[in-house]
């Protein structure tokens, strides 16, 4: 007989494969939305083809596949690699191909100081593998540079520090870059400044430093991590300006300092390893002009005594003279005789070569020397269409090159009135809504006032059936004991106020009046002798 298991699958509804997969996708998002998870990267070799990152999380016992998206893992400060145990942020969720559940990380993170430190080990490996660290590329640091740059936070003590300190010892033209030294984005900042002060042009606008400070003040490893990345080393490294690190305090110990030309243990010590003391500067001058006034003096007395001792020394200037006189007197005897002989010799010369100087030969020189110049001529015009030739195609590039850089500056232009103008229209937008915001609190304002000023206002209580009595000059009557007999009165009333003449006629009040009023007396002196009305 078939078993009762086997009699009710027909009656159980059916599932398609992809209908279960589903079902199964569903139930797992929903009970498990977010959730971080640690472990250990295995299988990690890098991002795929497509930017997108697999592997699998794994601890003693289990493991799980992950998958991370190729935008995520760009936005990302913390990259993951093999063997790094990590907290994984993100979602659980299935993939149907092969039947496996995963978790989809959307944000990932070291598992506490020792992975962090396991990482900065094997990337200071990995940098030092490469000759980054090595002595023989660190620069010398300028004596006295004119203008210093410094990269760090401008909200910061760092800053004020190093101003500081260079104010008491040698004030210089400082450039600052201002950039995040912590958080999201702020490795690519620090970069970006280190490369920018070494792009900027000599002679330009904006002066070009003769030396980099990169500084940050303490904090714990994860604070000064940017400035372990590897972006930042490399830039660093790169720096043709030379470069000091001043990162935390002297305990700390970042990337960046093994790559910089000059570690300093503080900020305010990288100002001092940046400029000498002025005062100490004039000190020793002032030393070397002396010593070199005394040497020069000494060696004055010196050259003078010399002089004096090879006057001594020396002959006569009759003695000295008198075999030139000789020799100028026998000169001048052979002199007439010497003129003549070489008179002659000169006529001799232009006798013979005046003879060879006929029209023939006049006639082959100027023959010789047109056709020097025709052929000088034919040359020069050939040079001159080289030339012309030249200069042409180099105008018709340089045109090309004008008109493309024309046409992608109009882009640009267009692009940036684009975005102004969608800024405009966001900043207008704004601007009404706060002015709409603006307006409703005020007329709330206005209508709490006037609310306020009805509920004290006097009207209202003559709107009840009262009455507001006034003598001639509008003051206001509070008894009958200050109206005269033929006073003249005015009586105010919720609709409009008449004239009235008082009979001096006085009544007693009536009697509900006269027995309520020792008990509203009562009740006024229970009362606190501080406490105030309400209005």
């Amino acid at each position: 007989m078939p078993s009762n298991s086997t009699q009710l699958l027909p009656n159980s509804p059916e599932f398609t494969v992809s209908e279960l997969s589903s079902a199964l996708k569903r139930t797992v998002e929903d009970a498990y939305g977010h959730v971080r998870v640690r472990g250990e990267i295995s299988g990690f070799r890098g991002p795929h083809s497509s930017g997108h990152c697999y592997f699998a999380l794994k601890d003693q016992s289990a493991k799980i596949e992950a998958v991370i998206w190729k935008g995520v893992h760009g936005r990302m400060r913390f990259k993951p690699q093999e063997g790094l145990e990590v907290i994984a942020t993100g979602k659980l969720t299935t993939y149907p191909g092969s039947s496996k559940y995963q978790i989809v990380i959307e944000a990932l993170e070291p598992a506490g100081i020792g992975a962090l430190m396991a990482l900065m080990e094997e990337r200071k490996k990995k940098l030092a593998a490469e000759g980054l660290f090595d002595e023989a590329r660190k620069q010398l640091l300028p004596y006295l540079p004119e203008v210093i740059g410094v990269v760090t936070s401008p909200t910061g003590a760092v800053i004020r520090d190093i101003l500081h300190r260079l104010e008491d010892r040698f004030p210089r033209h400082v450039l600052v870059w201002p950039v995040r030294v912590q958080g999201e984005g702020s490795a690519e900042q620090i970069a970006a400044a280190i490369r920018g002060f070494n792009a900027l042009e000599d002679g330009g606008k904006i002066p070009k430093p003769d030396l980099l400070i990169v500084a940050r003040g303490g904090g714990s490893l994860e604070d000064l991590w940017s400035f372990n990345e590897e972006i930042v080393v490399r830039a660093a490294a790169e720096s043709m300006i030379p470069l000091i690190s001043a990162v935390g305090h002297e305990t700390d110990v970042t990337l960046i300092d093994f790559v910089s030309d000059k570690r300093a243990p503080t900020p305010t010590a990288a100002a001092e390893m940046a400029v000498p003391v002025r005062a100490e500067l004039f000190v020793e001058i002032t030393g070397f002009a002396r010593r070199a006034m005394l040497c020069w003096q000494r060696e004055q007395d010196h050259r003078r005594n010399d002089l004096r001792g090879l006057v001594r020394a020396l002959p006569s200037a009759g003695d000295v003279l008198a075999i030139p006189r000789q020799r100028l007197d026998a000169a001048t005897a052979a002199l007439p005789r010497a003129l003549t002989a070489n008179t002659q010799s000169h006529h001799r010369r232009f006798t013979q070569i005046g003879s060879g100087l006929t029209l023939q030969v006049l006639r082959t020189q100027v023959t010789h020397a047109k056709h020097n110049v025709a052929t000088t001529g034919v040359r020069l015009m050939h040079c001159t269409q080289v030339v012309l030739r030249h200069r042409r195609e180099r105008f018709a590039g340089l045109a090309i090159r004008l008109k493309a850089s024309r046409l992608a500056n109009a882009q640009a232009q267009r692009h940036a009135i684009a975005r102004n103008g969608e800024r405009v229209q966001r900043l207008a937008e704004r601007a009404r809504r706060a002015l709409a915001t603006l307006i409703q609190r005020h007329d709330a304002r206005v209508t709490h006032s006037g609310q306020l000023l009805s509920a004290l206002s006097y009207k209202s209580v003559l709107t009840r059936g009262f009455a507001l009595v006034r003598d001639e000059q509008g003051h206001a009557l509070r008894n009958a004991a200050s109206i005269a007999s033929g006073a003249h009165l005015t009586l105010e009333f919720a609709d409009s106020r008449i004239g009235a003449t008082a009979d001096g006629e006085r009544t007693a009040a009536p009697p509900h009046e006269s027995a309520g009023k020792p008990k509203s007396a009562t009740k006024r002196a229970g009362k606190p002798a501080d406490q105030g009305n309400l209005f």
